[in-house]
């Protein structure tokens, strides 16, 4: 049970509760089903979102509270070796005052190194890149989740709200450009996707036929982030430009180029400075 060991590694790892995992408290047998104990938390950021963000999302001063921590629970599960694999607002707990919050649910969770590939990893809306396009995964996978949910926690709204994998690849493209063409020629699913000169093939459905039809699309134009997020009144610019550029840091379609934790933690937008 790989779940088992990753709880046990990650609360041996943190004895003094400050890494922001929710604790694994026991485990036992019940009727040949293992269960696990963990402290007891009040409710997850969608209901947090949903009760006091009504889709119109929280203060950018409490998503940088959560943003802090939620990096200071990336960087133990990089300590550790540990891919969460399904990271969104669901499973993300908050204490009663709603100061503290715990990353949880590691079901999915995996130890870094060479894992199987496989496009349907990580729930869609929070999926990286590299995983539709079957490219090895590691923990630039959870930072990239970790962007998408910042994201919805300021603007009450999903950033990519795709329904499918290819459609999802399109989103990312909408904001970003196209992709490095290394990194379609390295990805198993790549011709799910794109054809032989590595154009985007847009899968739809035909309103008549309902048959799939895939349609060239060529010349995809970025957009800035900027115009997806429009500051609220009384908000500090600094810290909202701060928040920007952190999201265009994470929000970069190569892996190998996406901000890490490290430098996520000293980020202007964390410290504040």
């Amino acid at each position: 049970m790989e779940e088992l060991v990753i709880l046990k590694k990650l609360v041996g790892a943190d004895p003094e509760d400050k890494r922001h995992c929710v604790r694994f408290l026991s485990n036992f047998k019940y009727r040949n089903h293992l269960c696990l104990v963990f402290e007891s938390l009040h409710m997850n950021l969608r209901e947090v979102l949903k009760k006091f963000g009504r889709n119109i999302g929280l203060k950018l001063t409490a998503v940088r509270a959560y943003a802090k921590q939620l990096f200071i629970a990336l960087k133990h599960l990089k300590n550790c070796g540990v891919l969460h694999c399904d990271i969104k607002p669901d499973n993300m707990l908050v204490n009663e005052a709603k100061n503290v919050l715990k990353l949880c649910d590691f079901g999915n969770a995996m130890f870094a190194g060479k894992n199987e590939i496989t496009p349907y990893l990580v729930s869609r809306f929070y999926r990286a890149p590299e995983i539709i396009l079957g490219l090895p995964y590691d923990h630039p996978m959870d930072i990239w989740s970790v962007g998408c949910c910042l994201f919805e926690l300021y603007a009450g709204k999903v950033l990519f709200p795709g329904a499918t994998n290819n459609d999802m690849l399109r989103l990312h493209m909408e904001l970003k450009g196209p992709f490095p063409k290394k990194m379609l020629r390295k990805g198993a699913f790549t011709d799910q996707h794109f054809d032989q000169d590595l154009n985007f093939l847009a899968v739809e459905e035909d309103p008549v036929t309902k048959k799939a039809i895939r349609r060239l699309i060529l010349n995809i134009k970025p957009k800035d982030i900027s115009t997806l997020i429009s500051g609220s009144p009384g908000e500090d610019p600094k810290m909202l430009a701060n928040f920007k550029d952190l999201l265009e840091r994470i929000f970069v379609l190569d892996p190998d180029k996406r901000i890490n934790v490290s430098q996520a933690l000293s980020h202007s937008f964390i410290t504040g400075k």
